[in-house]
Formats: C-alpha cells, structure tokens, sequence
C-alpha cells in the first residue's frame, strides 16, 4: 500500500510539472473582463515589517532587508509553500506605501522571470489557487506604475496558472486545498479576458465538492474551526464573484454557505475570535465576523452540536467544547487528543485555553501541541486519550495521523433553573485503564459563575478487572490523573486562600477566582505556553494543574469557577491588545 501511494504521488507530481510547462506555453490573456476589487484584508504591522526585510513564515524568521524573497534559502517546506501562495501579498497592499508596493512589484515580478515557465516548487493545484487569488485580488496594488512589459508579463502569466489550474485541479488533496484550486480558477476564469470557458467546469465542481465535503450540519471532516471559516470565505469569495459576473452559482454551493454559517457562530467566542482546535487558530482580527457578515445568512443557532462542539454562553461569558470523537484517517492529520477539553472567554479576554497548535514552531512542538496534556481537560497516567499513529503524505508533507481514538462520546445539553449543562463522556482510556471519562458543566445565565465536575468511571466488569491491573501494578498506589486549565498568557494568576484557590485577573479588570472541592486532591499553578501562529515562539503562560490518584471504581473531582463578588456586570474594556508579533 505505502509503495503503491509513494507511486501515486510521484506521478501527480510528474504530471504538475507537466502542465505547468505546457500552460507555460498557452496563449496569454491581454485585460481584465471588469476591474477586480480586493476581497483580502492583510496586516498593516505584517506589512511594514515585511517591507523592513524582517521576513516571517511558517514559525522561522529570516532577516534580510533589500533581499529578493526567492532568493532566500527556505529554512523548510512549510516557509517555501507560504511565500509561493503569495498570502504576503494581503499585508502589503494593506500598507499601500510606495515603498511597499515597489517590494512587492519587485518579488512578483521576480517570481514570474524565476518559475513563470512552469517550473519550481510553486506549480501544484492549492498553491497555484492561492497565488492566482492574490494576484486578481491586488492588480490595482501591483500593477500601478508597471511598464507595458511588466503588465503583458503579468497577465501572461496569470492566464498560464488559469490554464494550469483548469488541468490539475482535481488532483489536489480534498478539502481546503481543493476548494482553494477551484475558488482561484473560477475567480480567474471570471476576471480574464478569454478565458471564461475555463470557469464553466470549475463551478460545477465547486457544487459537487460542498456537496461531498461539507456536512449536513455544516461542518467539515477535519473539525478545524479556522479551515471552516476559510472554506467559508472561500465560497463566498466565489459567489460573489459569480453574481458579479451575472452567473449564478450552483445551489450546492449556496446551501454549503448556508450550512456552515451557524456552525462558525457557534464556535465564535466573546471577543470574536475562533475555539482553538484540531490545528486550527483564533483567525486573524476581524476575518470571522467579515465572513459572517458578507455570508447574508440570517443569524441561527447551530442544533444541536455545531460540527461535534458544544457550546454554552451567558452574559459576557462563552464556552465551547469539543464534545466528539477526533477525526481519523487522512481527516486526521492536524487532529488533537483534545476530546471534552474546552475553552472559556469574558467579553474581550481569553481566560481558559488550549494551547494551540504548535505547527510553526517546528516537528517537536506541534507534536506536544496534538497532545492531551495541552489541552484544558483530563489526563490519565500520562496518555493521550487517542494515540499517534503512522505517518501519511498530506499534502506536500508527511504527517502523523491519529488513531486509537475515542468511539464512544455520548453529550446532553440541558438547561436548568439558573442556567445551562454540559454532560459528556469518553471512551479513550477504556482500552488502556478500564475508565470512562465523564465531565459535567455547568454555566449560569449571568455568566458569573461555573461549577465542573470531572469523573472516572469504571462500568462493566471487564472495565473493573482492567482498572484492578492497573491498581496492583501501581502497589495499591492509584493511578494518577492530571486535569488541566491553561491560562491565556494575559491572565495574572496567583495562588490565593492559602493554596485552596486560584484568583486570576484579566487586562479588563475582571478577577475571576478558581475553587478545587475535593478531598485527596492537589492543586498547584504550573508553567504552560500558548502556540500562537504568527509568533516567533511559543510564548510563556501558567496553567491550572488539579491532581490526584484513582483509587476506586469511581473517582469524583468537582471544582469552581467564578467572577470575584466586586467585579462589575458590565465592563468598560478599554485596554489596546498589542498588535506586534514579531516576540
């Protein structure tokens, strides 16, 4: 199996290399049908620290002011496929200055003389979408000032990724690479004269891939909330260009945006950003709620669970939860043992997080980050609640998958007098330990107050018999057990009430006060860090550590958490977030 997919993907790769020299060679287009808008918003401090020559992609960063980009020798894969996709290009046409445009018209310009003949690492289906994007996106940005040749070398070659594009697209990997390539052919296919025979296939396509990759109930198979929303924007941006084209999109298409708005607002916290899960981030400032907006999709609530997450909210308080067994197989690739973790939110400020994924920062960190010791939930004897397993090409490179995951994950959401409940449980420590993980939530309507329970259950006798190996092989010790809060990094956390509480003051000025109710458990305040994409580093935090030893059949741990008597209901947050990223 593994020679017969080495095979396959080395003919795809073959046949990329192929194309692109043959759409090389294709007849170019000459103007644009209508005057492309910019439907991408960048980063103003990226931008100006792009222009400065400190170059940051994929976690690593490269100081070099004056350099050609391509001339940079990339430190990884991961930063060559981030410069070839040209999402830089965002940043810089958000700075607008003419010192940043000249930069910017110089790597493009560039890129087209070193790899416009249909070679380099650049020519495969997703990156091919992404540039092709970009470029439509920002011609007014590049394009200003060019000489004719500049400007015939331009669409020379945008034509040839069109063409490219029109060939190999199917060969890209399913999800949001694929919807990527055809988002980026459609909206060329629209924009350029003479190639509007190239869209006509690709939005028949379009229509079948949301039917085959997104859910009935809005979701995706890798549960990454920030891929959603990039698929999200994706479809919009090819709606949009479709009815300002006078086309109209396949209903396919629609009902996909239609689906997949009320799962996003679900996982939206408080402050407008993204749950952390499954590789994925909080998004960049403004994009989700810009999707939600450009949608036209009437505000809803998500039934049930939005795409396996649960979420709870009450006053300027949101919750939400990964409340379903992790993907698997190929799906698998960026998924994280994180089942029944959460995170929490007040108004503006992050409170309780997962500490991300930790893909820019190298193998060893994003390795830590799939980990279920990095996310806010329990941790068995040191386990994962589901297991790496064996590696597969995704994509241009190798990953793990996860496997030996949770099966079993029964949830109910309830609502009680003062509030609503979580109710969850798990089956990923019954094959190694014999129990079942359950976890209670609790959120009152003023969203002042939380009360969690964490219980270890062992049910049949086969589970009793398994749990009693483990007891005798521990000399009558217990199995020890971790669960685990990690603070965002603007949390001030110290241990109060002579070790029995936790207080914890956000940048707004809310105290929010941790309480552990439960005998024969420790409670201590621990070093943790949050992986953030954009950084270079992971940065310093603490995190909440409740441990203790199972000794029974069932082990109960109940603890609170609650905004201190003399906070505010309302709160006047006034305090700037830093926007540097560069730390």
């Amino acid at each position: 199996m593994f020679r017969l997919d080495a095979a396959k993907r080395a003919r795809a790769r073959l046949l990329n290399r192929v194309h692109a020299r043959l759409a090389a060679r294709a007849k170019p287009a000459t103007a644009f049908v209508s005057q492309p808008e910019p439907r991408t918003v960048g980063s103003f401090a990226r931008g100006r620290q792009l222009t400065a020559g400190n170059l940051l992609f994929a976690g690593h960063l490269v100081e070099a002011p004056g350099a050609i980009i391509w001339d940079i020798s990339p430190p990884d894969d991961a930063f060559v496929e981030e410069i070839h996709g040209f999402a830089w290009l965002d940043d810089m046409a958000s700075v607008g200055e003419p010192e940043t445009r000249r930069i910017a018209q110089a790597w493009l310009f560039a890129w087209i003389a070193r790899y416009g003949n249909g070679t380099g690492p650049g020519w495969t289906p997703e990156l091919a979408g992404r540039r092709v994007m970009r470029w439509l996106h920002h011609a007014i940005f590049v394009l200003g000032g060019c000489t004719p040749d500049q400007s015939r070398a331009f669409f020379r070659s945008i034509a040839q990724q069109t063409i490219f594009l029109n060939r190999r697209w199917h060969s890209s990997t399913p999800g949001l690479p694929r919807f990527e390539a055809l988002t980026g052919l459609i909206s060329a296919g629209l924009s350029l004269q003479g190639m509007e025979s190239q869209a006509d296939p690709a939005i028949r396509a379009l229509g079948l891939e949301c039917a085959r990759q997104i859910t009935e109930a809005g979701g995706i198979p890798t549960r990454n909330p920030e891929e959603l929303m990039e698929v999200c924007t994706l479809l919009i941006w090819a709606r949009d260009a479709l009815h300002d084209a006078g086309r109209t999109p396949e209903m396919t298409h629609l009902e996909a945006i239609g689906r997949i708005v009320p799962t996003l607002r679900a996982l939206r916290h408080a402050d407008g950003g993204l749950a952390r899960f499954h590789g994925g981030g909080r998004g960049a400032d403004g994009r989700l709620d810009t999707a939600l907006a450009a949608s036209g999709v009437k505000a809803q609530r998500a039934q049930d669970l939005a795409m396996g997450y649960a979420r709870l909210s009450g006053g300027r308080t949101s919750i939400v939860i990964d409340a379903a067994a992790p993907p698997t197989g190929l799906a698998s690739f960026n998924a994280h043992a994180s089942t029944l973790a959460f995170e929490l939110t007040s108004g503006r400020r992050p409170l309780i997080v997962n500490c991300g994924s930790g893909a820019s920062f190298g193998e060893d960190w994003r390795r830590a980050g799939r980990a279920t010791p990095s996310h806010s939930t329990l941790c068995l004897d040191g386990f994962s609640s589901a297991r790496l397993g064996e590696r597969s090409r995704v994509g241009p490179v190798e990953r793990e998958l996860l496997e030996d995951v949770p099966r079993g994950v029964p949830t109910e959401i309830s609502r009680m007098s003062d509030g609503m409940r979580f109710e969850g449980g798990h089956d990923g420590y019954l094959r190694t330990h014999g129990f079942t993980h359950a976890r209670i939530l609790e959120l009152t309507f003023d969203g002042r107050g939380m009360v969690g329970e964490d219980l270890l259950v062992a049910l049949s006798a086969a589970d009793k018999a398994r749990f009693n190996e483990k007891l005798d092989g521990s000399r009558l010790a217990g199995v020890p057990f971790d669960i685990r809060f990690h603070l965002h990094p603007e949390v001030d956390a110290d241990i109060d009430m002579n070790g029995a509480a936790v207080s914890m003051a956000l940048r707004s000025g809310e105290i929010w006060v941790f309480r552990l109710d439960a005998a024969g458990c420790e409670l201590r305040l621990e070093a943790s860090v949050y992986l953030e994409k954009g950084r270079l580093r992971p940065r310093a935090t603490k995190q909440i550590v409740l441990s203790g030893r199972a000794m029974e059949y069932a082990t109960r741990v109940r603890w609170s958490l609650a905004k201190a008597q003399d906070t505010a209901i309302a709160v006047r947050d006034l305090v700037q977030d830093d926007a540097d990223v560069m730390n």
